[in-house]
């Protein structure tokens, strides 16, 4: 099984979501995990002013993909941080230019999963990834979410992300808080069980 993860990140949230995910597909027999990003959209002036510049260099050597390496994947697992309840620019800039993909079906029947992440707890995790979705419905993806399977949505003890339509995280208003390790899990998990699936239907 081909996964592909791929993600946007402006302080290193969603990398690191990225690499949980990616890690827990790599733990399936036969398994072959990529990590790549979606273009950066923003001029280096405009990160510098964000405070992002020096945060991107943690994930700089990650490969930028291209709309043609989503055919290369057996399964896609989407890391997408929220914007005001919906996509984040850079992916929905992305996803738009994948009309040759449409057009000639090359997406029909691989698996398709989102990740997110939001700076307040109520701030649009599910609404980004349920709308994120869509347009995975559109191409003809297998949706997979984040069953309860995975234990760790149902705590009490912290504030956690996460929920049946995806792992998420939360970032802080002043995004100085890094995923949780129970976030974390929920990745590695969403990973692995994406990977699975995507097993059985090649199956």
């Amino acid at each position: 099984m081909k996964v592909l993860v791929l993600f946007y990140s402006t302080y290193g949230h969603m990398f690191q979501m990225a690499k949980a995910a990616a890690e827990g597909a790599g733990k399936v027999d036969g398994s072959e995990v990529k990590i790549m990003r979606v273009p950066e959209l923003l001029s280096d002036e405009i990160l510098q002013q964000m405070g992002a510049l020096e945060a991107q260099k943690q994930f700089a050597d990650v490969p930028v993909a291209s709309p043609k390496d989503l055919e290369w994947a057996d399964a896609v697992i989407f890391g997408i941080p929220t914007r005001f309840g919906n996509m984040i620019g850079q992916m929905r800039m992305f996803l738009d230019s994948t009309g040759p993909q449409w057009a000639s079906g090359a997406l029909v029947g691989k698996v398709g999963s989102v990740m997110s992440s939001t700076a307040t707890q109520h701030g649009g995790q599910e609404s980004t990834i349920l709308t994120s979705q869509v347009t995975l419905l559109h191409h003809g993806m297998v949706v997979v979410g984040l069953p309860y399977a995975f234990q760790g949505q149902t705590t009490v003890n912290e504030i956690s992300g996460g929920s049946p339509y995806g792992a998420s995280t939360i970032t802080g208003g002043d995004g100085s808080r890094m995923p949780s390790e129970n976030e974390l899990e929920a990745a590695r998990f969403q990973g692995r069980h994406v990977t699975e699936i995507a097993g059985k239907l090649a199956g």
